[in-house]
């Protein structure tokens, strides 16, 4: 259970790290030129970088149920490491990112719910 976690973190870091460099824009547009690249535009996780680092399927139901909105926030906004302390994900740098920025961020990617 709590490596189950602890790759569900990874995930939502993993979006927060390519999630650096997005400027102003929508939410989906956020998701697209930072998040995509490992996450999938269908929030899949089925890119090659998403495959590596073990993505969540963000169209899971389950996988949706067990994002808290808590998590989700602690790991776009402050990054996250695996076991060894090796990065997955990188923080989203608050000069790029507003906390209101990334609530609709976590709100876009649980659209990805079927």
């Amino acid at each position: 259970n709590h490596m189950k976690k602890l790759l569900l973190i990874s995930t939502i870091v993993a979006l927060v790290g390519c999630f650096t460099q997005a400027g102003e824009g929508t939410p989906k547009e956020y998701y697209n030129k930072s998040c995509a690249k490992c996450h999938g535009e269908d929030g899949k996780g089925q890119t090659k970088m998403g495959q590596k680092l073990e993505a969540k399927d963000y169209t899971n139901a389950k996988v949706q149920d067990a994002l808290t909105y808590e998590n989700a926030f602690k790991s776009i906004s402050k990054g996250l490491k695996d076991k060894d302390g090796k990065t997955l994900m990188k923080p989203s740098d608050s000069n790029e990112l507003s906390n209101t920025q990334i609530k609709e961020l976590i709100e876009y990617i649980r659209t990805f719910k079927k």
